[in-house]
């Protein structure tokens, strides 16, 4: 029996393909055990976070020392990374890893250097309106450094805070890693802090003694990363609350199984919770594909973890055609939608939602990881409906600017009034009166 099942498309539908609300998970015996372990009582993972985040900010580096030592089993000496350190990562690290890093930095550069973040000022007899495009000032990133460390994720957020002239750029990442250290010397980064889940949310949204205070945090994480950045939300703003990821492919019947196949373990292998759908009007396709999925498995090393994701969250369906498969994939909304289609861009027009769009078998998503140049970081869990990837207007903040001349300003003040007076705010409707009155006392 395959580990990744097909389906057909109402079995899909009321299965891989249903997206549950973002607040109705359910929480594993295994994860309560955990947290009563640690925490001394059982508590919900939402208490749990607020209990560390209360700490943080009543304690500062003190209670960052005592939960990294509680929840991680990290004695820590130093909270932050010597530049030193950071400098020297190179040594360190294979000199391919180093070249590919700095490859992959300046195509995320110069990508990203193609968005305008420009100021606009329209100026008439009227007077002048516009919009002031201000860089935020300090950027928290959490870089995961867990079981699968991403040094991929510092470069695909630092450089878009830095395109858009963030001053300071703080990285908080879980354990020490060379290749992490590397890509942050590549990018210029030299604050760089050894702390992960809510102790690092907590750290950069209030501040310590050692990390500073952030104006805004973003990067991906685990449960207990994305439950307190919704904590501190309104302290700092956030990027957004990101999920497992999530992959649909959609091909036809001259898609290579080799390559479907490939594409959907590449996102399958991240977690047991990640999501892996291939959406195709040919059954010959969809079992071919699952075929070799068997046979490629054999050789990964997170078998084990693709040997849960695969048959809970991933899976095969057989279309009518491909336009029920589009259909299907914008209700679904995934993070990444792959097209191994014939002539792939004939077909972006049916695309509504999607957080990236990767065209053709050569143009696959890992590509988009690493070096393609758009960020990585993209809306999950069915928010593209509503959300972008990562990108220079999340670390911008637009001000309105009005510069009214007075004889416009009178005409406008009548208006202004009438309104008010229909709200039943008889102080903005007075403000507005007494330019009327300036202005009659001027003729």
């Amino acid at each position: 029996m395959s580990l990744l099942p097909i389906y057909d498309v109402p079995t899909a539908q009321a299965g891989i393909l249903k997206r549950q609300a973002a607040d109705t998970y359910e929480v594993p015996d295994a994860l309560l055990n955990g947290i009563e372990k640690r925490f001394g009582e059982r508590l919900s993972p939402e208490d749990a976070v607020r209990k560390v985040l209360t700490d943080i900010r009543e304690r500062g580096d003190a209670a960052l020392r005592d939960w990294t030592k509680r929840i991680d089993g990290i004695d820590l000496d130093e909270i932050g990374v010597s530049v030193g350190k950071i400098h020297t990562a190179h040594q360190r690290v294979d000199r391919e890893v180093s070249a590919a890093l700095t490859f992959a930095a300046q195509r995320i550069r110069q990508f990203h250097e193609n968005q305008p973040t420009i100021s606009w000022i329209k100026s008439t007899q009227a007077g002048m309106l516009g919009q002031v495009v201000r860089p935020i000032e300090r950027v928290g990133v959490y870089v995961p450094g867990g079981t699968a460390p991403l040094p991929s994720t510092l470069l695909m957020t630092v450089i878009l805070a830095q395109v858009a002239g963030v001053r300071e750029i703080v990285v908080c990442t879980p354990a020490e890693n060379d290749v992490i250290l590397q890509a942050a010397a590549t990018v210029g980064i030299e604050k760089v802090f050894l702390l992960g889940g809510a102790q690092a949310i907590g750290a950069m949204a209030y501040g310590t003694e050692s990390v500073p205070k952030v104006d805004k945090i973003v990067g991906p994480g685990n449960l207990f990363v994305t439950i307190a950045k919704r904590q501190v939300y309104g302290t700092v703003g956030i990027d957004g609350l990101s999920g497992p990821t999530e992959t649909v492919v959609i091909a036809d019947h001259n898609a290579d199984p080799k390559l479907a196949a490939a594409d959907l373990l590449a996102q399958a292998e991240h977690d047991i919770l990640s999501s892996a759908i291939l959406l195709t009007p040919s059954r010959t396709l969809a079992e071919a594909t699952q075929q070799m999925v068997t046979e490629q498995l054999k050789t990964l090393s997170r078998a084990d973890i693709l040997q849960q994701s695969l048959p809970n969250n991933s899976g095969i369906v057989v279309v009518d055609d491909l336009p029920q498969a589009f259909e299907l994939a914008n209700t679904y909304a995934p993070e990444h939608l792959c097209l191994l289609l014939d002539d792939a861009y004939q077909w972006v027009g049916y695309v509504q939602n999607a957080g990236g769009i990767f065209l053709g078998e050569q143009s696959y998503e890992v590509l988009g990881d690493y070096v393609a140049g758009p960020s990585h970081s993209m809306p999950t869990g069915g928010t593209a409906r509503f959300a972008s990837p990562l990108n220079v207007f999340d670390f911008v903040k637009i001000i309105s600017l009005v510069g009214i001349t007075d004889s416009s300003s009178a005409q406008l003040s009548r208006m202004a009034a009438t309104l008010a007076h229909a709200e039943g705010l008889t102080a903005h409707a007075a403000a507005a009166e007494a330019r009327l009155k300036d202005d009659e006392d001027k003729v």
